[in-house]
């Protein structure tokens, strides 16, 4: 309680997440026979009597987004920057893809023949594979990226392993941007998409890999509109030029 609690009002994503972890780590080892006794960190019938509920203390705070009409501009900006980062950052924002999805990308989930990135479901936030078009820019990054020669698309400086979970913050910092964030550039992808264009909702959320709440569309929606989102990632590119 004494390192959750200061926590829980503030920063309760972050504060959920520790308490989190901290079961996991004394589950283990109870069962590894390093402790005994009921886990302090568990919620059910323990810690949720004493802290409120997360929603209760949760404020909503929305990842810090760029307004799409600024786009172009920071694209160019983020052009000037060298390295591989700044290109992994670009891709990123030309999928809108999570950091951690173009972070870990193989040259094996790529065709580049048909213009098409695999995602597999064990690297999804939903569990679920992901099939994301590539426009022609990402191809263009694609193919300098090939020659590093790298079991990673985009390698980070050690050998072997691929760019650090903080290498995009850091671009942002040397572009003097710490107003945003990496995560807010799928916002602006999807405020773009219902403002300036005509698709539809469902094919600017099945873009952006979230899950389909209402059980019932979800069992009848079975394919992935890959048709359609190729010509949307085609004008995404563009509005990011």
């Amino acid at each position: 309680m004494k390192c959750i609690e200061p926590l829980w009002k503030d920063k309760t994503e972050t504060a959920s997440r520790l308490r989190e972890r901290i079961e996991s780590i004394l589950d283990w080892a109870t069962v590894r026979g390093y402790r005994q006794g009921e886990n302090p960190a568990r919620w059910r019938g323990h810690l949720e009597s004493l802290l409120p509920a997360r929603k209760k203390a949760q404020q909503v705070e929305h990842h810090a987004a760029l307004p799409y009409a600024e786009l172009p501009a920071f694209m160019q900006s983020l052009r000037k920057q060298t390295g591989v980062a700044a290109l992994a950052f670009e891709f990123c924002i030309l999928t809108a893809t999570r950091t951690s999805e173009t972070m870990g990308a193989r040259w094996e989930e790529f065709d580049l023949d048909a213009r098409l990135w695999t995602i597999p479901a064990a690297r999804m936030k939903a569990n679920r594979e992901q099939r994301i078009p590539l426009s022609d820019r990402c191809l263009q990054i694609l193919v300098q990226m090939q020659a590093l020669a790298s079991e990673w698309v985009f390698p980070g400086a050690r050998a072997g392993k691929p760019l650090s979970n903080m290498a995009f913050l850091m671009c942002l910092r040397r572009m003097d941007r710490p107003d945003l964030t990496v995560h807010g550039f799928r916002s602006t992808f999807r405020d773009w998409c219902a403002e300036s264009t005509n698709y539809a909702h469902e094919v600017a959320e099945m873009a952006l890999a979230h899950t389909v709440s209402d059980a019932v569309e979800a069992a009848y929606r079975r394919g992935d509109l890959l048709q359609k989102r190729h010509q949307l990632m085609a004008d995404w590119a563009a509005q990011c030029d």
